[in-house]
């Protein structure tokens, strides 16, 4: 572990600079974004479109249009947005920006392409032209998953259907160069983690390797899927390390199942199985002509919580939700009259499973600046410039 110190070290020392030769290379320009301090929306961009898939950690507002999804799995309602710029909640589950908003930035977008749901129909060919947010808060790459907790979910499958669909209402001849140039980004599997190692049956009625390779099988099936339709630049996210937020702390300590972290040990232990299947399954796919970026949420994550935080961040509480309330971890339901940390900067959580702004904004920076610890073959920033 010692080992991989220096180089995340260095990253990110050299991250500014290096995204910086990146525009410059290609002739191009960004605007300092005057409400965050982040890069974007004002000169041209590194892919003529983003297209978003997977789940709360992209989501944008997807779930407020979706009539039997409940509040538990909406971010409707303040404290969430409170330091976005309007400060108001706009379904991010975030007091600001999430994942997909700064990695748009980084690449010279004003945020995050609207969600799908929040367009009209008569919108959405125009708006394909830039990029549109599939994600669905709650929703994995398998059907059923947030179903229950949700009431209703934008499946992986629900994604990708109608995006394909709006392509095909674009025309072959007006999406085609398009679609091949455009960036997507997929962060999911996380909730499909969640109530695997959530539930209380036996440990010994599971295969935890049958139930990885699923899951890899169907990311696998969604790549080939977006690649028929005529994608070819793919920035996948593993799933980070699913026990270590507040909530699962929680539930790791209820069931005396804790890693060294201090951690849910039984969620914990999928993700660390899980990426390197995935990476696996990346290197070994078969599709001409598809360039990919995949990051190792885990291991980027592993540092933070062992006290290595990025230059220019000040995360001191990387166990506790900022927004909620009483209990253990403060992690009782981020709503209108919960307590709100007053030094958010401070925070890895927002609530009991997402992380602040700021934490978003360093782990984007480290997908558009890696230079191998984390990121592999290459990062977000190279991935665009092909």
């Amino acid at each position: 572990m010692a080992s991989r110190r220096p180089s995340w070290a260095l990253a990110l020392v050299a991250l500014c600079l290096s995204f910086e030769l990146a525009l410059q290379e290609k002739g191009k320009g960004k605007k300092e974004d005057d409400n965050n301090g982040g890069g974007g929306g004002g000169g041209e961009t590194l892919v003529p479109a983003i297209f978003v898939f997977g789940d709360s950690t992209v989501d944008v507002g997807n779930n407020n249009f979706l009539p039997r999804c409940n509040d538990i799995c909406r971010a409707n309602y303040p404290r969430y947005g409170v330091d976005y710029p309007s400060q108001n909640a706009t379904g991010r589950f975030s007091n600001g920006y999430n994942l997909a908003d700064y990695v748009a930035k980084l690449l010279g977008f004003p945020e995050s392409p609207p969600a799908l749901k929040s367009l009209s129909e008569e919108g959405i060919i125009e708006q394909m032209k830039k990029g549109i947010n599939y994600a669905s808060g709650g929703s994995g790459l398998r059907n059923h998953t947030g179903h229950d907790l949700c009431g209703q979910v934008c499946t992986m499958a629900d994604q990708l259907e109608m995006f394909t669909s709006n392509v095909q209402k674009m025309g072959k001849e007006d999406s085609s160069e398009l679609i091949s140039r455009s960036l997507f980004f997929i962060s999911v599997g996380s909730n499909d983690l969640f109530e695997y190692a959530n539930d209380s049956k036996p440990r010994h009625n599971r295969n935890d390797t049958e139930f990885l390779k699923g899951l890899v099988d169907l990311y696998k099936s969604y790549l080939q899927e977006l690649y028929e339709v005529g994608a070819r630049k793919f920035s996948v996210v593993s799933p980070s390390l699913v026990g270590c937020c507040p909530i699962q702390r929680v539930l790791g300590n209820q069931r005396n199942d804790t890693d060294g972290l201090g951690c849910f040990g039984t969620a914990n232990n999928l993700s660390r199985q899980l990426y390197p299947m995935m990476l696996s399954m990346l290197q070994n796919i078969d599709l001409q002509g598809m360039n990919y970026s995949i990051a190792d949420s885990v291991g980027m994550t592993e540092l933070v919580f062992e006290g290595v935080i990025p230059p220019g961040m000040n995360l001191t509480v990387v166990d506790t939700a900022c927004c909620g309330g009483s209990g253990p971890l403060q992690v009782d339901k981020c709503n209108s009259t919960a307590t709100l940390c007053p030094n958010r900067d401070n925070y890895l959580f927002w609530d009991g499973f997402h992380a602040t702004d700021v934490a978003s904004s360093g782990a984007a920076k480290m997908l558009c600046s890696d230079e191998g610890s984390f990121v592999h073959p290459i990062n977000i920033t190279k991935l665009a410039t092909l």
